[in-house]
């Protein structure tokens, strides 16, 4: 199950060195989040062990999606050493979100 993020565990899960920290940023009135939810949650299945997958509520946490930008929902941030390596804004397929996590393994 994909883990809930907010300010007060954010910092610590991206600082998880050398594990990849996906992060799905999304609303519960954002209609393409709740399409691309059940593909975040085979993500973090599929990558148990080897990658964090989270998620951040931007209603809840607008101050982490101002960090980083986030203007548009969802948008899928794939982190390394706590910095961001690849992005995706809207939704898309599993293939691409595994693919932007295969390249930071």
């Amino acid at each position: 199950m994909a883990m809930k993020l907010d300010s007060t565990n954010f910092d610590r899960v991206l600082a998880t060195p050398d594990t990849p920290v996906l992060v799905d940023f999304w609303a519960t009135w954002c209609g393409p989040c709740r399409m691309v939810a059940p593909v975040i949650e085979q993500l973090a299945a599929d990558y148990e062990g080897r990658a964090i997958v989270g998620k951040v509520d931007v209603d809840e946490c607008g101050d982490l999606a101002m960090r980083y930008g986030v203007m548009s929902i969802p948008t899928v941030i794939v982190f390394k050493n706590g910095k961001p390596v690849a992005q995706q804004v809207g939704a898309v397929g599993k293939g691409v979100y595994a693919a932007m996590l295969d390249k930071a393994l």
